[in-house]
């Protein structure tokens, strides 16, 4: 299963993210950071499970400074969603599988 997710840096933010015609959640995160690693199988399946709807990329933020001051991330982990190159959701903190879930519903939704 691994794989799914997408790395952006800072050289590629926009074309993946704010290009995208999906909508994208970025995990900005560290290596450092347990709670950034305890979440990455959770994003991981999100992403696998829901691919054709949204895309899940982490940017790290040691590597790719600029972006995360762009977007004020202040603590990790915080996953944004974009949406049309913009913020449209903000998810901030490690939660359980099924809590990333219905806070991305909106986005992940089987749409009838």
């Amino acid at each position: 299963m691994a794989g799914a997710t997408v790395t952006a840096t800072d050289a590629d933010f926009e074309e993946k993210v704010l290009k995208s015609d999906k909508p994208v959640l970025v995990d900005f995160w560290a290596e450092w950071c347990g709670p950034c690693r305890m979440i990455a199988p959770s994003l991981e399946a999100i992403a696998a499970e829901n691919g054709e709807k949204l895309t899940v990329v982490k940017l790290n933020i040691d590597e790719n400074p600029a972006t995360a001051a762009k977007y004020g991330i202040m603590s990790i982990p915080t996953m944004n969603v974009y949406q049309g190159g913009d913020v449209v959701k903000t998810i901030v903190g490690a939660k359980p599988k099924a809590a990333l879930e219905r806070d991305l519903a909106e986005f992940i939704a089987t749409k009838a």
